[in-house]
């Protein structure tokens, strides 16, 4: 029969007189290791009294049948090899409890099956939007992540030195992907690292993200994105469900494959369903975590995890958004009472931005390649992004974003 060679981590060592037993862990599972004297070479038998939990090694030898063994199957060996001793004691034990312990040790924390698994979903998710955006004939881009203005305002940028000059990193793609929208370039997408100077320390922010973009040329309001955004999401639950079943439930979470379209919410209606569960917001307030909660446990209750916000005030949108009136053409989309879309209609005609950046108090001049990117021929667009790890955390039910961040950036941290 051939070899089956096994190349992971110590995981636990059991020993039993003349029978030791030890498992291998790696990303793939676990494979026990059965050593029994007189079965095995001597020199086998002693190495095992010598190894420790989480050393790195390479196994080679039979894979047998067993009903004892975990998954059926046990491996009889012929070679052990220890490539690299792990130092005891170890900094922390796989299922510590303490998050900030475990986020300095990530490396290992890493080999937690169950911290793994939040990131083979997180890599499904990303596989998922791709293969929508693949099938639905979307041109994939990358914009600069040293950028010259923020889309968003100052508060939130993080200002660098380039050659001399103050710039500033990505905070979002949004200006270079509506100025693609000028280029013939009329359907969209872009994943990428985006940066955010938060003022808070929160389970929903971090300070550097993964933002899935995308914008779409000659559209007639922003519904039309609004079907990108639920056609996207409803592929990645439907993919998650089907193909994630083994972590999720090592996860203890549950994924609902929700009916299209998402209910639309306008802001006028959801200011009436708060005042009914007794709080009362100023018609203009944006809605605060507490509000998108109510809402969240409200739609639950309706059966709907999914579901968005339209016709928010013109005056608490982006300077980009096009509005109607008192009415903007924005959007956001929550998921279980927590936003992950934000989006509109843009827009594209230049008087009409310049107005608007002016409203909002920001420098014309700062934003000029933007706004002359419309005075050539620019047709309607619309657009919206999601944060990858946002939606991550809320598929897993995690709660804290740094739980589906491989190595979190925040107020607080730098390394690991």
């Amino acid at each position: 029969m051939p070899k089956t060679i096994v190349k992971g981590w110590v995981d636990s060592i059991r020993e039993l007189g003349g029978l030791k037993f030890f498992i291998v862990r790696n990303r793939h599972g676990t494979t026990q290791v059965v050593v029994k004297k007189g079965v095995v070479k001597d020199e086998l038998f002693d190495l095992v009294g010598q190894m420790h939990r989480e050393d790195c090694l390479i196994v080679s030898g039979e894979l047998k049948d067993s009903k004892q063994a975990p998954g059926g199957k046990e491996l009889v060996p012929d070679s052990i090899e220890i490539v690299n001793k792990a130092e005891t004691p170890l900094p922390i034990e796989l299922g510590e409890t303490n998050k900030d312990k475990r986020l300095d040790y990530r490396y290992m924390d890493l080999r937690d099956p169950k911290i793994l698994a939040i990131f083979k979903v997180r890599a499904e998710v990303l596989r998922l939007i791709r293969e929508y955006f693949t099938i639905n004939d979307f041109f994939e881009v990358q914009t600069p992540v040293i950028q010259a203005a923020g889309a968003e305002g100052g508060s939130e940028l993080f200002p660098i030195i380039y050659y001399g000059k103050e710039a500033f990193l990505k905070q979002s793609p949004q200006l270079y992907k509506q100025m693609l929208m000028a280029s013939g370039l009329d359907k969209i997408v872009e994943l990428s690292v985006a940066f955010r100077s938060e003022k808070f320390h929160t389970r929903r922010h971090v300070s550097e993200i993964t933002m899935l973009d995308s914008e779409i040329a000659w559209t007639e309001s922003e519904e039309d994105a609004m079907k990108v955004v639920e056609g996207v999401v409803h592929h990645v639950l439907k993919g998650v469900q089907k193909d994630c079943k083994e972590q999720l439930d090592l996860l203890g979470a549950k994924v609902k494959v929700p009916e299209l379209p998402f209910p639309r919410l306008h802001y006028d209606e959801v200011l009436k369903m708060l005042e009914k569960e007794g709080e009362k917001l100023e018609w203009g307030s944006d809605l605060g975590d507490a509000s998108e909660k109510k809402i969240g446990e409200i739609m639950e209750k309706k059966g709907h995890e999914l579901y968005f916000f339209t016709k928010y005030p013109s005056q608490i949108k982006p300077f980009y958004i096009m509005m109607d009136g008192k009415y903007s053409r924005g959007f956001d989309l929550d998921f279980k009472g927590m936003e992950i879309t934000s989006g509109g209609q843009r827009i594209h005609l230049p008087e009409l931005l310049i107005a608007k950046i002016k409203q909002k108090g920001l420098n014309v001049e700062s934003l000029k390649d933007f706004i002359d990117s419309f005075r050539f021929g620019a047709p309607p667009h619309s657009g919206w992004s999601i944060g990858l790890e946002r939606l991550t955390m809320l598929l897993c039910d995690l709660d804290n974003i740094r739980e589906a961040t491989m190595f979190s950036r925040d107020r607080d941290r730098l390394t690991p």
